[in-house]
């Protein structure tokens, strides 16, 4: 069987003392985490062990003992041997490293079935050869007759040994399960493998699934128990060489704690911004829920505000982000750290636009360009629409209809060029103070932009909802006609289409209108389709703009930092290399952290949104054009998702 045991890099050079750690449940493996060096007071050892083991809330234990050779110190390893009998465990390790050498030596004791100290004593080692023969030439062979303890090369020897020991204790029957065993481990050694990892990166990492969510159930038991144990034992981490205390500790912070003064002194401060900010925020709700503002004109309205509809997301994040509740879980912190990073990052770009827009009076030179942009694109409309009226690429059309819509469309144009002339000597100040509102965030100038957009262009969606109405009612008068034409009509209390009877009469009217319908049906179409056009020119602008905003909202930029700078905080799983493998030692692996993917940290820590984009799908779309339906491709929903 295999012993695997994590041991932790800042753990290599230690002074002899004990090892600490933890032994996975169900498993033959074992968590390093610190040495406590010599001299201690056992008593003291235990009492510090036991509070660990309370603040923790990890099963906490002495593994056994740590050697490094040092002059004044020939004795120390056995002395710690003994220390067995003082802390009590299923199995004591024994570990020790020569000088010049990476590889480390391992014994085990273990206990027989009434708690006892055993009298079998196993060097796990890689192989059967190297350090098994050579402790079988001195202080192992001397060991193994005392103890029955250290396999020897030879089955066969290891057998008689313990044979003549089960004979000794009084049983022929365990003399010769003593030789089985021997035999056995003569032909077949266990092994041990030393994982070398880095105590902090393995702390400061959240391990994700692999695939979907589902953990791999082979490793459910073994990668993420090491990880969470060396998690969940931060507390056994506070102590360093420059604390008063009677036991000293080697691990990653035993040098100094790792820490920042501006740090701490922002969580101080943090404390009274979020009663503030939440006090705040609560009279902002208790304001917007009043029923002034509840009224259906005003509800409305303000859910086809972008702005609006921005305002109150924004609410929400900072009522996430001020929440007393502190962020226990991973994915609760992890969505609270990357609201506030997006929120920093949003208002950061707001005040340099806003820097911007104020400078050089360009507030000015934009309320003087708005103007004039406007009258040209109403120009434009006229010319588009008295080209309509005549003979559009050579197309014949309905001269009395074309010349209807074209005067219809025209009274619109000249109204909304009043309307800005009306508004122009405003449009500065106007503009002077909506560009205050960036100071709020950059998302917040572009949902003013969108809305800015919306009213500007009002004419040109009055135009293609004009002229969609008459499209869908001229298609869907003629495909009700069609059916009467086969003699069938469409029943509404079942949907669907049944044969039906027409007379004469019926039949005659039908004729004309389809008739009449048909050659109308060139100019109606031809109006909707130059309107809906540019309508759709104003709704991808609209979705760029959109797209700008949920794209600000809902990146996870603090997830995307640490992965690129500290991508070690987020591991998507472990990769392992071989460190050492001398003769005579056992195998030493070095385990790194492979980093979550850039797609999968986007896909699991994105921020939920209100979506902006479309409800259906492009083909659908397409049929909805066709038929002259109204679509509102960028209309934002009122449900998130993710």
């Amino acid at each position: 069987m295999v012993l695997k045991i994590f041991f932790p890099q800042c753990c290599n050079k230690a002074d002899s003392g004990l090892l600490v750690g933890r032994w996975i449940p169900g498993q033959n493996t074992a968590v390093v985490l610190a040495v406590i060096h010599y001299p201690f007071i056992p008593g003291q050892v235990k009492q510090y062990i036991h509070q660990m083991r309370g603040q923790s809330g990890v099963d906490l234990t002495v593994l056994g003992s740590w050697s490094m050779p040092k002059e004044g110190q020939e004795g120390m390893e056995s002395f710690l041997r003994d220390l067995s009998t003082i802390f009590p465990q299923g199995q004591w390790l024994q570990l020790s490293r020569e000088m010049g050498k990476i590889g480390f030596r391992c014994h085990v004791l273990t206990r027989d079935q009434n708690g006892k100290l055993v009298q079998q004593e196993k060097e796990l080692k890689e192989d059967g050869g190297g350090e098994g023969k050579k402790g079988g030439k001195g202080e192992g062979k001397k060991e193994g007759i005392k103890k029955g303890g250290i396999k020897k090369g030879g089955g066969e020897k290891k057998g008689e040994e313990n044979k003549a020991e089960g004979e000794k204790g009084g049983g022929e029957k365990k003399g010769e399960e003593n030789k089985a065993e021997g035999e056995k481990g003569g032909g077949e050694k266990d092994k041990v493998i030393f994982i070398h990892y880095e105590q902090r990166k393995v702390m400061l990492s959240q391990l994700h699934p692999i695939e979907h969510g589902v953990p791999d159930p082979q490793t459910e038991s073994q990668l993420p128990q090491v990880f969470g144990t060396v998690c969940q034992s931060e507390p056994l981490f506070f102590l360093d060489k420059y604390d008063d205390s009677p036991v000293k500790l080697t691990h990653w912070q035993s040098e100094g704690r790792e820490g920042s003064i501006i740090v701490e002194l922002m969580k101080q401060a943090s404390t009274p911004v979020c009663l503030l900010t939440t006090w705040i925020l609560t009279l902002w709700t208790s304001l917007c829920s009043s029923r002034i503002l509840n009224v259906r004109p005003m509800r409305f309205i303000s859910s086809k505000l972008s702005t609006c509809v921005q305002l109150s997301y924004r609410t929400e994040h900072l009522q996430t982000v001020c929440s007393p509740t502190r962020a226990t879980a991973h994915n609760h912190f992890m969505r609270k750290a990357n609201i506030f990073v997006s929120f920093f990052v949003d208002v950061s770009l707001g005040l340099l636009l806003v820097s911007w827009m104020y400078r050089e009076n360009r507030i000015g030179k934009l309320a003087n360009t708005l103007v004039p942009a406007a009258d040209h694109v109403a120009k434009e409309l006229e010319e588009l629409l008295q080209w309509l009226m005549g003979a559009p690429a050579g197309l014949k059309m309905n001269r009395a209809l074309d010349q209807v819509l074209g005067r219809f469309f025209l009274y619109h144009i000249h109204l909304w060029i009043s309307y800005i002339h009306l508004m122009s000597p405003f449009v500065e100040m106007i503009l002077w103070y909506v560009g205050l509102s960036a100071c709020l965030g950059l998302t917040f100038a572009l949902s003013l932009l969108s809305d800015i957009t919306a009213l500007l262009t009002f004419h040109i969606y009055c135009f293609y909802v004009y002229g969609a109405r008459l499209y869908c009612m001229t298609v869907y008068g003629l495909s009700s006609l069609w059916r009467l034409f086969r003699g069938k009509k469409w029943n509404v209390l079942r949907q669907r289409v049944d044969s039906c009877s027409y007379d004469l009469d019926q039949l005659f009217i039908g004729t004309l209108l389809f008739t009449i319908l048909l050659f109308l049906l060139p100019t109606t179409a031809l109006y909707y389709l130059v309107f809906t056009l540019l309508r759709l020119v104003v709704v991808l602008f609209q979705g760029v703009v959109h797209l700008s905003v949920d794209f600000i909202n809902s990146f996870p930029l603090f997830a995307m930092g640490l992965r690129l700078f500290r991508s070690y905080r987020l591991a998507e799983g472990v990769k392992f290399r071989v460190l050492c493998e001398e003769p005579g030692t056992p195998l030493h692996l070095m385990m790194d952290i492979n980093p979550l993917k850039v797609s999968s940290v986007v896909q699991t820590y994105r921020t939920p949104t209100y979506s902006c984009y479309p409800k259906d799908s492009w083909l659908a779309l397409c049929k909805k054009l066709f038929l002259g339906e109204l679509i509102y491709p960028w209309k934002h929903k009122t449900t998130k998702i993710d």
